[in-house]
């Protein structure tokens, strides 16, 4: 079972054990670890982190740290899939509230699923998606 989305600084910073992470998000994500659920993340989020090496904001080594944690059977953070369905549940989100693109993805991911997403992002948390952090 899917417990949650996680957007891409989410996702980096329990990975690599940032303390930027809220302490509720790292709650929720060790809660659905304990429950044997899993948290989620767009592919959207490996195209970004991508772009993010490429203009030198992140080392090389994230990239392969993250696919490392996806390729763990026993990380809670799994690839969530991206198809015509999620594209379609963008359409529930206003573009005025989540302008960016990437955004919307991560967003319209946890509306397909019927989860909150887990991010800091103001845009995300001031919308209607269901947020923790």
């Amino acid at each position: 079972m899917i417990a949650g989305v996680a957007d891409t600084h989410t996702v980096l910073w329990y990975v690599l054990k940032n303390p930027k992470l809220s302490v509720p998000a790292l709650r929720f994500i060790e809660d659905a670890a304990s429950a044997g659920h899993s948290i989620v993340i767009s592919p959207i989020s490996l195209a970004e982190i991508v772009y993010l090496i490429e203009k030198g904001r992140l080392e090389e080594a994230v990239y392969d740290d993250l696919r490392g944690a996806l390729a763990d059977p026993d990380c809670v953070v799994e690839e969530a899939p991206f198809h015509a369905e999620i594209v379609a549940a963008m359409r529930q989100i206003a573009r005025s509230e989540i302008p960016d693109m990437p955004d919307r993805i991560v967003a319209a991911t946890a509306v397909y699923f019927g989860v909150p997403v887990i991010s800091r992002d103001g845009r995300i948390r001031t919308s209607t998606v269901q947020t923790v952090w």
